[in-house]
């Protein structure tokens, strides 16, 4: 997967945030998979995933349907921010 940056997050938290509570935690574990699947098509071919975009967590979350960006003071939102870190700092831990 390619460098995570402000965007990256902010894209993920908002799918996560127009999904289900109990199915959020799979849902970021499936867009880190796809992103992670995407950067190596695109490593090996020179050309994005048709799917899953150019390897970048926000072009794997943008394939999905996902809320407008509310203020960071949201509570629902602030956890899926959460949720996205956590499972960044999960995956750089592996």
């Amino acid at each position: 997967m390619r460098r995570v940056l402000h965007g990256d997050v902010s894209a993920a938290a908002r799918v996560l945030l127009a999904a289900p509570v109990a199915d959020r935690a799979a849902l970021v574990a499936r867009m880190l998979r796809e992103a992670e699947a995407a950067d190596r098509y695109r490593l090996a071919t020179g050309r994005a995933h048709p799917l899953w975009g150019s390897g970048s967590l926000m072009s794997a979350a943008l394939a999905r349907p996902r809320a407008h960006e509310p203020y960071l003071d949201e509570p629902d939102y602030a956890a899926c921010m959460a949720m996205v870190f956590e499972a960044l700092v999960a995956r750089a831990g592996a």
